[in-house]
């Protein structure tokens, strides 16, 4: 086993002990404001709160001003999905929720509360989202069974004016769609040209099928299956979802399906493709096995049978990771930074676009440092950008938030794009600003070129504060 491969892998144990160190779980709450002297307790709480309570009573946009909505997100779920682990409950949902919450902070300087509802009515869990809705800025539904969570999120947009995302569904098919579209430029292939079978028609693979198909995918080059087989037009009983992915088609079974594919899209669970269906697909297949924990074929076994697949999973310990977090703390960033009221179709696309454009770009170093990698670069291991990758904020940010000004779904509008790229450096941390530093200096003087060396400052800087533009170390 390898180093970088005893770092990824982790008992039970030990995940556990990481939650119960130090305080229990993984958030808590910090005041934006001192609070040291009576002066600022006046003015923090009584009487001095009474003059924000009156402005906000008399024109409700400005608790975005004097307030944390504008900031604040609720990540709400009723347990009824969690991971690959099924209806576990609300409370069991926590320790996710938790995580998003985190990773909302961490990625995009994010505020967000955890709320799971102890529900399993979609109507109920619609008023209790309706009723608490007005303290946030956004709404990001997770761990939400299918066809739940398609009524929720869709009854949600309609009655709220901030953005509702079911990351589950969204995030999945943004992330994914991307690394599609790269893996098809790898291959030769056109969006408009190609055979793909998806296994699983829940909440996730219905939406990557959509959004395939707003990128150009022809509806009939698609073939969805679920538990029961093939997606069919003969099929009775299926629900409004899954029925507007039905084709005539005489294939009955994910076997039968897979003959001849280009693309195996996996949504479902361990062991769903065999060895068997990925030796019947065509020539340089692309693979999507994004199962969790456990993908539906090990990607080891699958490059022994076919050392032409390019393959994507949902692990992190294996190339191609397709995770959500390339998506959406970065998404509602751009959303909350203009007040959009919505999260709309455009703006999907944008993230698409950001994301699979990100990855043709040279990895800067402090990257490969990060990856212990010298070799990430465009191509069959590297389809998707890296969690890590600091340019992933200053990239899809601005993608979300000018196809919100331009699809008119946002309340304010940035003027100036380049400060905009600044302010969210600065928003998660200081090697951010150092980056901008070197870039904006860089730039006041496009004729000078270095080559090979080393530019210190006077504080004589370290190695790991030298970063690499476009194959210049500066």
């Amino acid at each position: 086993m390898t180093k970088k491969s005893k770092i990824d892998h982790y008992t039970d144990k030990e995940a556990l002990d990481f939650h119960i160190g130090n305080k229990s779980g993984k958030i808590e709450v910090n005041s934006s404001k001192p609070l040291i002297s009576k002066r600022d307790l006046s003015l923090a709480y009584s009487p001095g709160v009474a003059a924000p309570v009156k402005e906000i009573s008399k024109n409700s946009s400005k608790a975005y001003d004097y307030t944390s909505k504008g900031n604040l997100v609720a990540v709400i779920s009723n347990g009824s999905a969690i991971l690959g682990l099924g209806n576990l409950g609300s409370l069991a949902s926590k320790p996710v929720m938790e995580g998003k919450a985190v990773l909302f902070k961490r990625f995009a300087d994010i505020d967000s509360i955890d709320i799971e509802i102890d529900n399993q009515n979609a109507n109920e869990i619609i008023s209790t989202i309706k009723n608490i809705a007005g303290t946030f800025g956004g709404i990001n539904l997770e761990d939400i069974a299918a066809p739940d969570c398609f009524i929720i999120e869709q009854k949600l947009k309609e009655i709220l004016d901030i953005p509702v995302f079911h990351d589950d569904q969204h995030g999945t098919a943004i992330v994914a769609t991307a690394g599609v579209l790269n893996a098809l430029t790898i291959t030769g292939r056109d969006i408009k040209n190609f055979k793909m079978v998806v296994n699983g028609a829940g909440a996730a693979g219905i939406a990557c099928v959509e959004l395939l198909k707003a990128m150009g995918m022809p509806s009939n080059n698609v073939i969805m299956c679920d538990r029961k087989g093939v997606i069919s037009k003969d099929r009775t009983n299926l629900d409004q979802w899954k029925s507007a992915h039905a084709l005539e088609t005489p294939h009955k079974t994910l076997k039968d399906a897979l003959k001849g594919a280009d693309i195996a899209f996996g949504l479902s669970a361990k062991g769903a493709f065999t060895n068997e269906m990925m030796l019947s697909m065509n020539d340089k297949p692309i693979v999507f096995a994004m199962a969790n924990p456990d993908p539906e074929i090990n990607p080891d076994e699958l490059r022994k049978i076919r050392p032409d697949a390019i393959i994507a999973t949902g692990r992190s310990d294996y190339p191609n990771q397709v995770n959500n977090v390339l998506g959406f703390p970065y998404i509602f960033r751009g959303a909350l930074d203009v007040r959009a009221t919505t999260i709309n179709e455009a703006m999907k696309l944008a993230a698409v676009k950001a994301i699979a454009d990100l990855a043709k770009e040279s990895v800067p170093d402090l990257v490969l440092k990060a990856y212990g990698s010298n070799t990430l670069k465009f191509g069959r291991g590297y389809l998707i950008p890296k969690p890590l990758d600091p340019r992933l904020i200053t990239t899809i940010c601005p993608a979300i938030a000018k196809a919100a000004m331009d699809s008119n779904v946002a309340q304010i509008n940035i003027e100036n794009w380049s400060q905009y790229k600044i302010e969210l450096q600065e928003r998660v941390g200081i090697d951010q600003r150092l980056i901008s530093r070197i870039i904006t200096r860089a730039k006041k003087d496009p004729k000078r070129v270095i080559y090979g060396c080393l530019l210190y400052t006077s504080d004589a800087a370290d190695e790991e504060d030298s970063v690499d533009l476009g194959g210049r170390r500066i």
